[in-house]
């Protein structure tokens, strides 16, 4: 699985005084879990954000930002930002906040 190794790097730092976080590859990158629930991602060099599906359009026109579209369909409350969305740390951490935030609205995913 290629994902930015770097950009993870990154995220785990942002990510570093909590206690909750996993990390489980998927969606052929690298998911970062919170509270056992899917919070924020890395795509080759894009992120993965889940966020407020009440929101999430509010940031669709932040640079670097678009709908997520993994399977060919629009997944509300998801988006993939580019480089151009996250190339200084205050906009990193923009994102990796709002995902924060919203993790504990977030439904878990069922247990298979």
């Amino acid at each position: 699985m290629a994902f930015n190794d770097a950009l993870s790097d990154k995220v785990r730092e942002l990510l570093a005084d909590r206690d909750d976080v996993t990390e489980m590859k998927m969606f052929g990158g690298l998911c970062f879990m919170v509270d056992k629930k899917m919070c924020i991602g890395i795509v080759k060099d894009e992120l993965m954000c889940r966020l407020n599906p009440e929101t999430y359009e509010s940031v669709l026109d932040r640079p670097g930002c678009r709908e997520m579209d993994f399977t060919g369909k629009r997944m509300k409350g998801f988006v993939y930002v580019d480089e151009s969305g996250y190339n200084s740390q205050k906009d990193l951490a923009f994102w990796v906040d709002l995902c924060l935030e919203f993790n504990p609205l977030a439904k878990a995913s069922k247990k298979k």
